[in-house]
């Protein structure tokens, strides 16, 4: 059985990020993935003071100096067996707390651990507005994975426009890379 993060960000617990985390998460376990739900919202995590002469701790040790909930969250995601992103979007980006705990990990794993490199990802982005942005926010996630070393298997754009018919086929979505997980399936860079 395969372990997947589901980690996310929306500070609205019943709107549409939400229900596309929901829907995906409900194939992951139908598929028998063990899912460990992540909501940033919901936990301490502080903005990174880039310590020091800009780099601290993060970039001697691959730990970060702030005491909060950072370093389990990092330690969820270390030992998962695929990491998926979900975030509201926020000005074409990610939401504020996301990007906090982005940045910060982005510190500790690209310059020192690389304890996420080679993960397989699957990115979504949720624009209750207008639905420009999503693009944007996927793009934007996408680097920093990269930068990290991470695989992304698909990028998913949910808007207002498209829920009625993507949120019925996240469930699919989550088994299929549930299922992907468990073979082996690799993609080239």
């Amino acid at each position: 059985m395969k372990k997947v993060a589901v980690i996310w960000s929306s500070p609205n617990v019943d709107g549409l990020t939400a229900s596309c985390k929901n829907q995906f998460i409900q194939g992951l376990a139908e598929a028998g993935a063990q899912v460990e739900e992540i909501h940033l919202n919901k936990k301490k995590i502080e903005h990174c003071r880039a310590c020091g002469n800009g780099w601290g701790t993060c970039n001697k040790t691959g730990s970060c100096v702030l005491q909060d909930d950072f370093a389990e969250i990092y330690q969820t995601l270390a030992e998962a067996d695929g990491i998926v992103w979900i975030s509201a979007v926020y000005w074409s980006d990610m939401t504020e707390c996301f990007k906090a705990f982005f940045d910060r990990l982005r510190r500790c794993d690209a310059t020192k651990n690389h304890f996420l490199a080679e993960k397989r990802c699957i990115l979504m982005a949720c624009a209750g507005g207008t639905g420009r942005g999503t693009i944007e926010c996927l793009t934007q996630l996408e680097r920093g994975l990269t930068h990290m070393g991470m695989r992304v298997y698909d990028r998913i754009s949910v808007v207002r426009y498209n829920k009625d018919y993507v949120l019925p086929m996240l469930p699919e979505a989550g088994k299929t890379y549930a299922n992907i997980l468990e073979t082996g399936f690799n993609m080239y860079y």
